[in-house]
């Protein structure tokens, strides 16, 4: 596999860390995800499957868990034991914590140059936010998408999907990557500074005109993005359920307002998203509010437009196409798993399924740094693993 031969240390929890390394260990890396005592936080979050979280099982397959009490000197010694070998350094503490500790970046590097050290945190390691302790819906907020995310009363709505948490692990993932790349060359590690604002502020340019162009907030319902136009929106059909438009081309309309009969209105499909597109807006939310979902998925399967059911997650998982992309799997238990989005041709990724209970590995690391038995009870004794 692609990372065969890289070892990973986690001491992330949650969600960005520990969904980067996983997808890190489902492509062949070593990942040590190194726990406190008391285990990572989501162990015990939310419902559980023979005998773990749903959220743990889809962060932490294929790594291996141990424990260490880092407010002990053994245990940051055995860390920068391991440390000195590795590749890969991922934490998510608030920053300042791990050069408190002693295992930040600059001690790291000092026996071990070709380090990648990652560190992701809420808004970065500098600013005047740095220390503020923060998730995924404070971020959004701080960044403005929440503003923009309204529910049907024109307010801030609780958001569908953590999207900060997930553009930080999706750009520390990337930069990692880069950096293991360029040591190929360079034979120096490098340090990543993730900040969960900077990667969701981000991934927002088809958003920015009005912020950027006319120094003004968006007109939520007005915005190509969020309603503005006709042909990218929600719509309700007549058995409560709903169904989007998806894209603004006019190849789509003109196909969509052919085959309902009303071309005339494809010349309002020209015109900038908001008020120019209420008539079509208002003949769309009445006409799909006339048939239920089933009907119009039958109208509008042969026609050439961008739309799509809002599914159910059920609905989602059950569906042919992700069925297809191996984007539901099973492990040998039989218990289910969310698949792997990155597809290589060659050498795939591959999902074992394995679980370490908090601390199973232990053991066995703590061998393969030489340790023999005596030293290994001596750790114990002093609390530190």
């Amino acid at each position: 596999m692609k990372l065969d031969g890289i070892r990973v240390l986690d001491l992330s929890q949650f969600l960005p860390g520990p969904h980067l390394t996983m997808m890190m260990a489902d492509h062949g890396a070593d990942v040590i995800k190194i726990e406190p005592p008391a285990g990572e936080p989501v162990r015990t979050v939310g419902l559980r499957q023979n005998g773990h979280s749903v959220w743990f099982r889809n962060t932490h397959r294929n790594k291996r868990c141990m424990t260490l009490d880092l407010k002990r000197p053994e245990a940051v010694a055995l860390f920068m034991q391991m440390a000195a070998t590795a590749d890969v350094i991922v934490e998510a503490f608030r920053p300042g914590v791990v050069e408190r500790l002693g295992i930040g970046y600059e001690a790291v590097r000092a026996l071990n140059p070709r380090i990648v050290y990652c560190s992701i945190s809420a808004f970065g390691q500098t600013g005047p936010l740095s220390r503020k302790p923060a998730h995924d819906l404070s971020i959004q907020a701080e960044t403005g998408l929440l503003s923009v995310n309204l529910g049907a009363d024109g307010a801030p709505a609780m958001p569908g999907m953590p999207a900060a948490d997930m553009a930080a692990s999706l750009m520390a993932l990337s930069a990692i990557l880069m950096a293991l790349l360029r040591r190929t060359s360079s034979g120096a590690g490098d340090y990543i500074d993730i900040s969960m604002q900077d990667a969701l502020l981000a991934w927002t340019p088809n958003v920015m005109g009005p912020p950027f162009a006319e120094r003004r907030d968006p007109v939520v319902q007005q915005e190509r993005s969020w309603g503005g136009a006709a042909m990218y929106g929600i719509y309700a059909t007549a058995d409560g359920r709903h169904l989007t438009l998806g894209g603004s081309e006019l190849k789509f309309a003109a196909s969509l307002l052919g085959a309902l009969g009303r071309p005339d209105l494809l010349e309002a499909c020209r015109q900038p998203p908001g008020p120019a597109q209420d008539g079509v807006r208002a003949f769309l939310k009445q006409t799909f509010a006339s048939r239920s979902l089933a009907e119009w998925t039958a109208f509008l399967a042969p026609l050439d437009v961008c739309w799509a059911p809002v599914r159910t997650l059920t609905e989602a998982l059950a569906s042919e196409q992700v069925r297809a992309r191996a984007m539901l799997v099973e492990d040998p238990p039989g218990q289910p798993h969310l698949g792997l989005p990155i597809r290589f041709q060659d050498e795939p990724g591959r999902l074992e399924g394995r679980l370490d209970e908090l601390g199973a590995s232990t053991d066995a690391i703590l061998a393969e740094l030489g340790l023999d038995a005596a030293a290994v009870a001596a750790l114990r004794a002093a609390g530190a693993v």
